[in-house]
């Protein structure tokens, strides 16, 4: 008898790096797996990007429940947005990232029903049973999962890295995916998202001994830049501060919040002696602080920013102290972290990175030697590369046939892959886009393109006055932003010669009624911007009610 048909429906993080979320279904039931967010790299105004949600909500009556792997934002970032399309749906997680799910949650103004996992412990979802398994990663609680499923058993790294020595409790269970592909594997999923770097991703200690190396030889003030979910690094401060008998001052929400949440696990000390509000930070002796900041990829509005800029409130830099930015360079913010680096240098103070001084930062994903360490261990039947643009996916499925796995298969977010006992295949398409989101609203891609045209061309408005039989009543106003800077003598006369010529060809053709009189008035702009500056700024046009005497 022919086993049934497992499906998986990627809906982000195949083909990108960030916004992962994926449906896996069996036997008419469903289950989400991850639900994240990612960043801007050059929408103006957007805060998150999360996946388009619209093949959940159609089939949400076929939906168990959402299973969370660890807390990172690619990862849980985008259920204050999906939990209220599917009302009630049971979410699933180790408990550091619920407790990160229920602050966020919170946010919102929403609740949901959230349910702690451990590893090591199985429970039944619909046709599923769910095992997590505990993963290394750079963030405390991360787990893998193991699905067992009447398909047969799908295997799922979770985002993960294998450590000689790792962080104490943070042990990449070996010997239980051992025990997995000795019982038999039908397909293995797993990170790509170093999967084009050779050897293996580092080791945590070495980080410690750098920040400790580099505490104990400042002679000022030492700035530690962190990603704020990056918990086993806030504890190899908290050592370096303990030993060189300096105390900690943090700057930053997310950071604050990831701290709160390690307290209330104690996961890192508590909020004694040792750590210093902000506002009480610039009392304390220079060689005798270490402050912890977000901003690692040049934000901005983040802590780091914002001291770089000299205008945060409660923090300032002098010539002579030191920044370690902590963390890898996002793929996009290359030119940002550069420009900070570069601002902070100018103003004397030393910065340490990675390519700088190695050892201040290793990746929380794995390299290729765990890569084909993972495939060995599973030894799976097939295998999906995820969490990785097409480049990554396309390496990582080479890595895997390489290592003998016999069905692979490269596909991207919106593809329909089935397995079953004819073999692993793509087997069509659903809808899959992205969703824009300002201050939690959805925003639409053409008001992002009228952004983007604004910044880039700049924008030329009309106002043309009218009665109220929609007839032009007197001379149109012409002004313009991002075109020239204001009082500019040439701008002005230049405005006052397209007013001319939108009254001129409006008296010309005689349009009749705002909306004809607004048409007519963009054209007429759109060309004459293009005659005389070779370009095509935005261009609005708007109609005024007056009333004549």
């Amino acid at each position: 008898m022919a086993s049934p048909t497992l499906r998986l429906i990627p809906l982000g993080g195949l083909g990108e790096i960030g916004m992962n979320c994926m449906v896996i279904e069996c036997e008419g039931r469903a289950v989400v797996l991850d639900c994240g967010v990612t960043f801007p790299s050059k929408e103006p105004g957007v805060d998150v990007i999360h996946a388009d949600f619209g093949y959940i909500e159609a089939n949400r009556d076929r939906l168990d429940a959402v299973l969370i792997t660890h807390a990172h934002e690619d990862h849980i970032g985008a259920l204050p947005y999906l939990l209220p399309l599917i009302p009630g749906i049971p979410v699933y997680g180790p408990p550091y990232a619920l407790r990160h799910i229920a602050r966020r949650l919170e946010e919102h103004g929403q609740t949901a029903d959230l349910r702690p996992t451990r590893a090591g412990q199985s429970f039944g979802v619909g046709p599923f049973e769910v095992e997590p398994w505990r993963v290394t990663h750079s963030i405390p609680d991360a787990t893998g999962l193991i699905l067992r499923t009447p398909a047969g058993v799908v295997v799922h790294s979770g985002d993960f890295k294998i450590e000689q020595s790792p962080v104490p409790g943070e042990v990449f269970d070996a010997a239980r995916l051992r025990a997995a592909g000795d019982a038999g594997v039908r397909l293995l999923l797993s990170d790509s998202t170093n999967v084009d770097q050779e050897g293996r991703a580092g080791e945590e200690r070495d980080v410690v001994e750098t920040l400790d190396e580099v505490v104990g030889n400042a002679k000022q003030r030492v700035c530690v830049a962190v990603f704020a979910s990056n918990v086993h690094r806030l504890n190899a401060v908290i050592a370096a501060a303990k030993k060189h008998r300096r105390r900690i001052c943090l700057l930053g929400r997310s950071l604050d919040n990831h701290a709160a949440v390690s307290r209330e696990l104690g996961l890192i000390p508590p909020a004694d002696a040792l750590f210093v509000a902000p506002e009480m930070a610039r009392s304390i002796p220079r060689d005798e602080l270490i402050v912890v900041a977000t901003g690692t990829q040049g934000e901005d509005r983040a802590a780091l920013g914002r001291i770089a800029r000299g205008d945060h409130r409660h923090m300032a830099l002098e010539p002579g102290d030191e920044v370690v930015l902590s963390s890898r360079v996002i793929p996009g913010h290359e030119q940002q972290v550069f420009d900070l680096i570069n601002s902070l240098e100018r103003r004397g103070i030393i910065v340490h990175h990675r390519r700088s001084r190695s050892g201040v930062h290793v990746s929380g994903h794995a390299c290729r030697e765990e890569q084909r360490e993972l495939i060995r261990l599973v030894r799976p039947r097939a295998f999906l590369p995820v969490h990785g643009t097409r480049y990554h996916l396309r390496l990582h499925a080479e890595l895997a046939a390489a290592e003998g796995v016999a069905e692979t298969v490269v596909v991207e977010n919106g593809s329909i892959v089935e397995c079953d006992d004819d073999g692993l295949r793509e087997a069509g398409h659903v809808r899959a886009g992205r969703v824009f989101r300002e201050r939690g609203r959805s925003v639409e891609p053409a008001v992002l393109m009228d952004r983007e045209l604004m910044a880039s061309l700049g924008l030329v408005i009309a106002s043309l006055p009218i009665d109220d039989e929609g007839e032009l009543v007197g001379p149109p106003k012409v002004v313009s932003r991002g075109l020239f800077a204001h009082g500019d003598r040439e701008g002005d006369a230049l405005m006052a010669r397209a007013a001319r010529f939108v009254d001129d060809e409006i008296e010309r053709y005689d349009p009749v009624g705002a909306e004809a009189l607004e048409d007519q008035a963009r054209r007429s702009l759109k060309r004459f911007f293009g005659r005389e500056l070779n370009k095509k700024p935005l261009v609005m046009a708007t109609t005024v009610s007056v009333e004549l005497d």
